[in-house]
């Protein structure tokens, strides 16, 4: 595998929360910038003496500058970020306004024979902002294969640059959505949201099975995808259904409630649950807070890029 330094913006990180046992023992870290969780036992020796400087930038809402390696959830080296560095995120990341507010949910009691259906239990008002829906299941497909088209894994040349690295699922999940959104609405001109789902309750995670890419469990306390809305025919019926588009987990379109569904598994974690999720507008980037009430935007694309480059050549399965 090889390793590639992460772009210098990347390293500036917000503290979403740190996660202590019932002892009040420090146990996870977690950042805004990165959907993975950060456990204290597997730091290095150095790195963890310099734990009080995340907690102290947790306190003071402050980011802080971190290394972390690519593969393993552990940070390699902390600094402390500058007045500078502050200034410079605060311009560089402006916050989605009025954002929705997420929903509460157990995935074990999803009705799938309604849940996806749109104005019967999706009734989000976004949704009224865009209404050139995707007209078929058939047309969604085309977009998920164009886009599964662009991954970095397959041979150069790609139709979009950067490529996008869905073979790399245990970070970036932020700039793959953002990226597919830019071309789902401007190569195809239709509506996009994004679908925000979130461990944040305790010690929970989100756990898949990275099935295409080696097998291994990866968990994260956030993951996002860009979410379409299809017109689907079923004989003399006609539904409109929020699916998602993932081609890091997934080789075709699905509906919401099974993307949120592989997201607890049990196999991969025992804490595996999906704590709540949001559908936003298009324009979110990456969550602001651990409670999945603020999110900073990307409209220049800059950090997606910048992203999807750093992270192009990286693998989720060692």
């Amino acid at each position: 595998m090889q390793e590639i330094e992460i772009m210098p913006t990347s390293r500036l990180f917000t503290v979403a929360t740190i996660r202590k046992s019932a002892e009040g023992e420090v146990r996870e870290f977690l950042f805004n910038e990165s959907p993975r969780i950060f456990r204290l036992e597997q730091m290095p020796e150095s790195v963890a003496r310099s734990a009080p400087e995340i907690i102290d930038s947790f306190e003071k809402k402050r980011p802080v500058k971190i290394d972390i390696d690519p593969v393993k959830d552990v940070i390699k080296k902390i600094r402390p970020a500058t007045d500078a560095d502050f200034r410079g995120l605060q311009a560089e990341r402006a916050l989605l306004e009025n954002p929705q507010k997420p929903k509460v949910i157990d995935v074990s009691k999803i009705d799938p024979t309604t849940f996806d259906i749109i104005d019967h239990y999706l009734d989000v008002p976004i949704f009224k902002l865009c209404v050139k829906m995707v007209p078929s299941y058939k047309k969604a497909k085309e977009i998920f294969d164009y886009c599964a088209a662009q991954g970095c894994a397959l041979p150069a040349p790609h139709e979009v640059n950067p490529c996008i690295p869905f073979q790399y699922v245990r970070d970036g999940c932020y700039a793959r959505a953002h990226k597919m959104r830019w071309i789902i609405t401007t190569k195809y001109s239709y509506c996009c949201e994004k679908v925000f789902s979130f461990a944040n309750k305790d010690l929970d995670r989100l756990a898949v099975q990275a099935s295409k890419w080696g097998g291994c469990c990866v968990t994260w306390w956030y993951h996002v995808a860009p979410l379409i809305r299809v017109k689907v025919k079923i004989g003399t019926f006609s539904l409109n259904l929020a699916m998602v588009i993932d081609p890091g987990m997934f080789d075709k379109p699905v509906l919401l409630s099974e993307w949120l569904a592989a997201q607890a598994n049990k196999t991969c974690s025992t804490n595996a649950k999906v704590s709540m999720y949001s559908i936003q507008p298009g324009s979110a980037y990456s969550p602001s807070n651990y409670q999945g009430t603020a999110y900073t935007t990307d409209n220049l694309y800059t950090s997606t890029d910048a992203t999807l480059t750093a992270y192009k050549n990286l693998v989720t399965c060692p």
